[in-house]
């Protein structure tokens, strides 16, 4: 039972890791939260610090997430490693750092799936990419590879703790995802400087 707790003690303490932050503010003199879209998170990393740092968060916030779903493997544990990544999300959620605040969870929640499933990690990931190379945004892409993740787990793996996380990841990042929903609606949501539509949009 110690060990359980302490499992999910850690990943929340792994998750609630901010490095956006961190490295904006100690080595860029930046906080990213007063700046673009205010998230700590990987895109704004980038539209902020730019391409460099923002690929070091990208791979930090992934990282933790694997690294907490891996957590029962180190101690030896039969419980399921998708449980104890849901910690280490709510730690990037709503970290202890920065105020009970946080991002919109999307690396970490892969980073997890890293740790469950490499497979199927590396499928998601793909239609991510794919998402992202023709519409441009990146909460298109999130959302798209949220539920196309939730359809995999449901009707192809048969795998329940995997569809009902799933299931309830999507509807969260949905739902942190509501104002870009709105933004995406009326033709206003912010886009990244590469794939089909950025260009199309962008010709001179």
């Amino acid at each position: 039972m110690f060990e359980t707790i302490l499992m999910f003690v850690l990943a929340y303490l792994l998750g609630s890791l901010v490095p956006g932050y961190w490295l904006g503010k100690y080595v860029y003199h930046k906080d990213i939260r007063n700046e673009g879209s205010g998230n700590i998170g990987t895109t704004n990393a980038f539209r902020i610090l730019g391409p460099v740092p923002g690929s070091i968060v990208l791979l930090l916030d992934m990282f933790k997430g694997t690294l907490a779903g891996l957590l029962p493997l180190f101690f030896h544990s039969s419980i399921n490693p998708m449980l104890v990544g849901l910690a280490a999300i709510l730690g990037h959620t709503f970290s202890v750092w920065i105020g009970f605040k946080g991002g919109k969870a999307v690396a970490t929640s892969a980073g997890v799936l890293l740790a469950y499933n490499p497979i199927f990690f590396f499928m998601v990931w793909g239609v991510f990419l794919v998402i992202l190379s023709l519409s441009s945004m990146v909460s298109v892409a999130s959302m798209i590879g949220f539920s196309f993740a939730t359809i995999m787990s449901i009707f192809y793996y048969h795998d329940p703790i995997l569809a009902i996380v799933a299931v309830a990841l999507t509807a969260f990042v949905f739902y942190r995802h509501r104002n870009n929903l709105s933004r995406i609606i009326h033709g206003q949501e912010s886009t990244i400087p590469f794939g089909w539509y950025y260009y199309r949009h962008h010709k001179d």
